[in-house]
């Protein structure tokens, strides 16, 4: 896969309390990705951008809420989000340690 689609394809770190648990607990963490990201351009940006091993990943689709300001409706837009389990021995450390 080119360098370049990989870079894009993930937007960022999801940082939840569910997320959060879940790291510690089953070495999974939670991304949001580009909403036409693959599984396997998914696996392949964690390898390259961490440097760990990835054992398999999960994608859903996150439909985008309904907003209301007055009396204008609206929704936010749907996005994607990946849960990436490590392979035992490896981790993503997210944030810098001070």
């Amino acid at each position: 896969m080119r360098e370049e689609r990989l870079l894009k394809i993930l937007v960022g770190p999801l940082v939840s309390e569910k997320a959060t648990m879940l790291a510690d607990a089953a070495n999974q963490h939670v991304f949001k990705v580009s909403t036409d990201a693959t599984r396997e351009e998914v696996r392949a940006a964690v390898e390259q951008l961490f440097d760990v091993k990835v054992a398999s990943v999960r994608v859903l689709n996150q439909q985008g809420k309904s907003k209301r300001i007055g009396r204008f409706q609206g929704r936010r837009n749907h996005w994607r989000k990946a849960y990436v389990t490590l392979e035992p021995g490896h981790d993503i450390e997210l944030a810098g340690n001070e």
